[in-house]
């Protein structure tokens, strides 16, 4: 018996599984696009508005910011809020950003390479302990870091490196789903045949390390090195008990202690808060195509 075939509106020909019954588009409806949009705009409000109310708030006074809408600009005072900004804090507000584009920069650069190499061993070595040591890591991601704070505070108060950019940085190199993503990346992303066939031709474990295998977990990498800088940046409680000299000081512990103050000028804080977070915007601005790219790449291995 001869096969019906059908064909669609495009001039294409296919044969219908069930007779006599039209092709379904296999594109959205038109509901479905419209509840899309209305769900991606609310999404983008929530994340949006915040930073234009703060845009906006940076420009107030303490009396504008509550007697004029939110929303709105009233007098603009971003030249009386700088230097009240820089009053407040004797001049250490850019001291303060330098520092924790410092700390987060060398913590994640750092965190990241470590990550990584820990990842990639868990995956491609076979060694006693290796299943238990990657659980052990993964119990870790649910350990809350302010667990680790008091401890980690007496560890470096008796090995004399409290109130030093050291209590920063070591501590927050290490991440545990840095090290998970590392490991997940490594075993689908590195083949087994390539690491074997750079052994027979007599390469070196770090020399394979170095130039095969961290060109190919970059996309995890990028996605490492953003999650480490993020969380060291908006670190508050480890700087907290750590650092006690104002030039030490990162940004969020920094304009915490403007608002620990009687009656403090928030358009000032406001403004600092601002310019504080810039470089995490321009951070992900600038490394947006390597994360989606990272993204959409591990989507798709096998």
């Amino acid at each position: 018996m001869a096969v019906k075939t059908k064909t669609t509106p495009q001039g294409l020909e296919y044969r219908p599984s069930i007779e006599d019954q039209p092709p379904r588009s296999v594109a959205p409806s038109k509901f479905a696009r419209i509840l899309t949009l209305v769900v991606l705009g609310f999404v983008l409000l929530y994340f949006l508005l915040p930073i234009v109310w703060l845009i906006i708030a940076s420009s107030k006074t303490n009396s504008d910011l509550v007697s004029s809408f939110g929303f709105w600009f009233a007098d603009v005072n971003w030249g009386f809020n700088w230097d009240a900004l820089m009053g407040w804090t004797s001049n250490l507000f850019p001291r303060w950003v330098f520092n924790s584009v410092f700390y987060s920069t060398t913590a994640a650069a750092a965190g990241t390479l470590i990550s990584v190499a820990c990842g990639y061993s868990m995956a491609k070595f076979v060694f006693p302990g290796r299943r238990a040591l990657l659980i052990t890591i993964m119990a870790g991601l649910l350990m809350p870091i302010a667990l680790l704070t008091v401890p980690l505070y007496v560890l470096f108060l008796q090995m004399g490196l409290s109130n030093t950019i050291w209590s920063i940085i070591i501590p927050s190199m290490v991440s545990p789903f840095g090290v998970f993503l590392g490991n997940v990346y490594a075993d689908s992303s590195v083949p087994t045949e390539l690491l074997e066939a750079a052994r027979i031709d007599g390469a070196g474990e770090a020399r394979i390390f170095f130039t095969m295998v961290l060109r190919l977990l970059a996309p995890a990498m990028v996605t490492i090195f953003l999650f480490i800088f993020v969380a060291t940046w908006n670190n508050f409680l480890l700087p907290l008990m750590m650092i006690s000299d104002d030039a030490l000081k990162p940004v969020t512990l920094g304009l915490y202690g403007m608002m620990s103050y009687f009656a403090p000028d928030k358009g000032a804080v406001m403004l600092g808060a601002l310019l504080g977070v810039i470089p995490l915007i321009l951070l992900f601005l600038g490394l947006q195509r390597f994360w989606q790219s990272g993204l959409a790449a591990g989507a798709v291995k096998g």
